[in-house]
């Protein structure tokens, strides 16, 4: 293949280009916070999991203390019935008042205990808000803490997006302005040599791969025409020669 020597010189500014548009791919991919976010949202999840379980055993307390006030309601009040009846002095029987008596102290005695009980679930409540109010304020801290990080994720994706869509214009105007089969060696070699499809030629190595030319290689780039599209016989990139090439 032959190309002029300009259009092999465009090949290197093209690659340099190439070679930004992929660091900064790479970059977009591996920004730190990508890994921030990933942990953030999963303690996030884990936060949210727990104040639903909080909330949800709060609420079953609170159902809880609810049947047990009302228990205690339900005891004082036929409590309060006999106390009025034995007041009232209508009980004829003594048995009757005996046993009226009788059922009054073990009304006391039971309200007592599901007084006792009420106590106890309000611990338990009060302990459960606590609790709910612990993990919301964890939670929300936590959301926040994400909100946080994407923002700068997004800030990081503004400023590698608005250099790409300079790079890619440049790139674009660049290509125009090289040969389409010059083109499409390069773009294949890139494709196949980890995104480097032309190399120069500086002090006698091909700065693809590294390599310094040997002898015999040397000797046929020195013989190639000034047109002709020469390739490293090390890594099979394009070779570009310039006036630093060694040759």
């Amino acid at each position: 293949m032959n190309a002029a020597p300009a259009d092999q010189i465009r090949l290197l500014d093209l690659q340099a280009l190439d070679s930004r548009l992929d660091q900064l791919a790479h970059r977009r991919r591996t920004l730190p916070e990508h890994a921030e976010i990933e942990q953030r949202s999963t303690d996030l999840a884990q936060l949210r999991s727990l104040t639903v379980a909080a909330e949800t055993q709060l609420s079953d307390t609170q159902r809880e203390l609810t049947k047990a006030e009302q228990d205690v309601d339900q005891v004082r009040q036929r409590a309060a019935r006999n106390q009025k009846l034995l007041d009232s002095g209508s009980v004829g029987s003594a048995k009757d008042l005996t046993n009226l008596q009788h059922e009054v102290g073990s009304l006391a005695k039971r309200q007592s205990d599901l007084e006792d009980v009420v106590l106890e679930i309000m611990e338990r409540v009060e302990s459960g808000q606590t609790r709910v109010s612990e993990m919301t304020a964890r939670r929300d801290e936590a959301e926040r803490s994400v909100k946080e990080a994407e923002e700068r994720r997004d800030t990081s994706y503004g400023s590698i997006d608005a250099e790409v869509e300079k790079i890619t214009r440049d790139r674009e105007i660049l290509a125009e302005a090289i040969p389409a089969d010059l083109m499409k060696l390069y773009i294949r070699l890139r494709t196949q040599n980890a995104g480097i499809g032309a190399a120069r030629l500086f002090q006698r190595r091909c700065e693809g791969c590294r390599v310094e030319l040997s002898i015999t290689d040397l000797g046929a780039v020195r013989a190639a025409a000034a047109d002709e599209v020469v390739r490293c016989e090390n890594c099979g990139r394009i070779l570009v020669r310039t006036s630093e090439s060694g040759l």
